[in-house]
């Protein structure tokens, strides 16, 4: 691939994976109807919640201890579980000299699943391998690290979450795209003083777009 010196940093979750399936799975293990389980989860996105927050709302105090069960019926990421854009547009941004990485807040198991249904990307990593989280400092600085250490204004990092990905990803000095798809991208609004350089509602139309990340750029 003929680099431009460019990376696109890729979320998972909303972003290359549609988390509908966990989320269902998360409401049959409760004994919660599916619809009223996914509007309590975004009653607590609209109020600013963490996903945890969801729980106590159907007293819930031991969700952590369920993990177990809910990996096991979830099984890990499948081809059906990615969006439909996502392989293209992988595809697509390395043939326009994008490097891409794809580094997101998720256990470790899941780089070699992505693997496995055909992510093929420059770097991979994910928050419990890498010791840090979204959305502290420190988990961009290693993003930055990965790649090579890289201008922070040569990344573009795509996510959907305002408050892990896009305010984080600009406070790095990297250039942050929104991505508004999935409860958190639909429901979640921008301060009046945040400005990602770009929001898409697509990795497809990332993919068009992805120029006007740099526009006015030397780099």
């Amino acid at each position: 691939m003929d680099s431009n010196g460019r990376w696109v940093c890729l979320d998972v979750g909303e972003t290359l994976i549609d988390e509908t399936r966990i989320w269902s799975l998360w409401a049959d293990e409760l004994g919660v109807p599916r619809l009223t389980f996914l509007a309590a989860l975004g009653a607590v996105i609209a109020r600013g919640g963490e996903h945890r927050d969801v729980f106590p709302i159907f007293g819930v105090d031991d969700w952590e201890g369920r993990l177990p069960a809910i990996e096991a019926a979830y099984g890990g990421f499948t081809s059906s579980d990615l969006y439909a854009d996502a392989l293209r547009a992988i595809a697509g941004l390395r043939g326009a000299g994008h490097e891409v990485a794809v580094v997101a807040n998720q256990p470790a198991a899941r780089s070699a699943e992505l693997r496995s249904i055909g992510i093929d990307v420059e770097v991979m990593a994910m928050s419990e391998s890498l010791g840090v989280a979204k959305p502290q400092p420190a988990f961009f600085e290693r993003c930055l690290e990965m790649m090579g250490s890289p201008a922070p204004g040569s990344v573009a990092y795509v996510g959907d979450r305002v408050d892990n990905d896009v305010m984080p990803a600009i406070r790095a000095g990297m250039r942050a795209v929104w991505l508004r798809r999935g409860p958190w991208g639909v429901i979640q609004e921008l301060p009046e003083d945040v400005r990602p350089a770009l929001t898409v509602s697509s990795l497809d139309e990332l993919v068009e777009r992805i120029g006007e990340v740099w526009e006015g750029s030397t780099r």
